[in-house]
């Protein structure tokens, strides 16, 4: 009785301190983007072909995972004024490690470095972020941060005293090196996002850019780099921001380095001509538009304001911009959940005429089973309205190009449309609820037209017999085909995803996912 009594308490205490409020977040001067210059590597290689492309943004869509590493170490190690980096996840593996040493690198030479992470994933990787954060030259905050610094139980009370506030998160992805080379899009920083993984990779898509469009994605950092909601690691953490901790932390990440620079990963990247030709800068590859916009919502969505729907300023450009497609309209989003205002929209806009294909994570492919179940509920009403899908295979007949390591499996990360062949959009947003009401959003808005077609081609891919499902209404059942075998239920999913799936449409957990 007395043990319980003592469990009881540490309970009752732990609740209560979950309920406590953050630190107190000092008054911080506005901090903005170092602009633009003439001196550095990244100046050279960039700025004749900017001052040849006057009011124009050169782009390249990067979906192969080894290049997108490459164009981010590359500008890293070139640049010599200022580093950006803002995510949802970045994990200490192979790639997340070396990412993180040419951080360091580049602050040692006395590159300005800011970093700017989502705390939902960063508070397990916290004495990491807060070494780095004791370098001069290297300021770290968190977004939407816990109080809490570690541990599992705490992290659990905080998250049920405090489940409005944590529930809201931050999903942008940006790489700014320079103010001069942006990388935008949905890859987060680790192993499956770069094709580097044993076991499963995503399959992704970034935007590698240059022009004023870098300027305006910096301009979206500071926004939420002065944020109210981002909070310094001198604040959560200050003890563990040590000189010692950052000492330690080379030790540390020391045989890492060495480790992964005789790896099949680097050595795969050192053979691959076409990533030295890309990552060595210039404007070859590169498309050229001035109709271009980088759209990003405001921070404070993570509060819960701007009235759900009403609060996504990245769904107020993509709606009209879906509603008005007249020829054809191809949709890649891992998670989508289309609910009871998109699915009409798709079912009109396929009614009027247009090609409407969509192209999502099949059941077996799906990182979050709960994802597919809520999707599910609305996939024979699209189908009835004229709407084409396809599911991704968790495994590919042709193994991808992408995976340095034969990986065992393949799941759909990539966020990106195209319409009528012209407007391309590709960010951080899928169409689900989550990225709607409660995640803050970015993306990339183009108007070119190889651009998308491009697009399309990947997902002409990527939909595949070999590499996907297509989804279809026979007799009013579904069936799932890929041209040479046909199923009556999801494919190569197993009886644990399947009740995860019927869980999340029996619950009605759609508005959470």
């Amino acid at each position: 009785m007395r043990s319980l009594s003592r469990l009881l308490a540490c309970v009752a205490v732990l609740a209560l301190a979950s309920c406590a409020g953050l630190p107190s977040r000092p008054e911080l001067p506005e901090q903005t983007a170092a602009p633009a210059g003439t001196g550095t590597p990244l100046d050279s290689l960039t700025g004749d072909a900017e001052s040849s492309h006057p009011g124009q943004s050169g782009f390249r869509l990067v979906s192969d995972g080894p290049e997108s590493f490459a164009i981010r170490a590359r500008s890293a190690a070139l640049a010599g004024r200022s580093l950006d980096v803002q995510t949802y996840i970045w994990r200490g593996d192979t790639t997340g490690v070396f990412l993180a040493h040419r951080l360091l690198e580049a602050a040692d030479r006395g590159v300005k470095v800011r970093l700017l992470v989502d705390d939902m994933d960063a508070r397990s990787h916290n004495y990491g972020f807060a070494a780095l954060a004791a370098h001069p030259n290297i300021e770290v905050r968190m977004f939407n941060p816990f109080k809490s610094r570690a541990g599992s139980l705490s992290f659990l009370f905080e998250a049920m005293g405090s489940f409005s506030r944590i529930n809201h998160r931050m999903h942008n992805k940006t790489w700014i090196a320079d103010n001069r080379l942006a990388v935008v899009g949905g890859r987060n920083l680790g192993d499956e996002y770069f094709g580097a993984s044993e076991e499963v990779n995503f399959t992704d898509l970034d935007f590698a850019m240059i022009g004023p469009i870098v300027r305006d994605a910096s301009a979206s950092f500071d926004r939420y780099w002065n944020s109210p909601l981002a909070y310094p690691m001198q604040v959560l953490a200050r003890k563990d921001v040590t000189p010692e901790a950052l000492e330690e932390l080379r030790r540390t990440i020391e045989p890492k380095i060495a480790e992964a620079m005789a790896s099949r990963f680097a050595s795969d990247l050192r053979q691959n001509d076409a990533i030295q030709r890309l990552a060595a800068g210039g404007d070859r590859q590169l498309q050229w538009s001035d109709k271009f916009r980088f759209v990003s919502d405001d921070p404070l969505k993570a509060e819960g304001k701007g009235g759900g729907v009403k609060g996504s300023e990245v769904l107020a450009w993509l709606g009209p911009m879906v509603t008005a497609s007249q020829q054809k309209l191809t949709v890649i989003s891992p998670y989508f959940i289309p609910g009871p205002i998109a699915t009409p929209g798709l079912v009109s806009t396929a009614q009027a005429g247009s090609d409407v294909r969509i192209l999502t994570n099949s059941l077996a492919a799906n990182d979050v089973a709960m994802v597919y179940g809520a999707y599910s509920e609305w996939r024979e009403p699209l189908l009835k309205g004229g709407v084409k899908l396809w599911e991704l295979k968790p495994k590919r007949g042709n193994a991808p190009k992408s995976s340095l390591f034969g990986s065992k499996g393949a799941s759909l990360h990539t966020k990106a449309l195209t319409v009528d062949g012209v407007k391309t959009f590709v960010g951080s947003f899928n169409l689900d609820s989550r990225s709607t009401t409660l995640n803050c959003e970015q993306g990339v808005f183009v108007v070119e037209t190889k651009i998308a077609a491009e697009l399309e081609a990947i997902f002409d891919l990527e939909s595949s017999g070999d590499r996907a499902w297509q989804v279809t209404l026979q007799d009013g059942k579904l069936r799932w085909s890929d041209g040479t075998q046909i199923h009556d239920s999801a494919p190569g999913a197993s009886a644990g995803r399947r009740f995860q799936a019927w869980l999340a449409r029996a619950l009605g957990l759609s508005s959470q996912l």
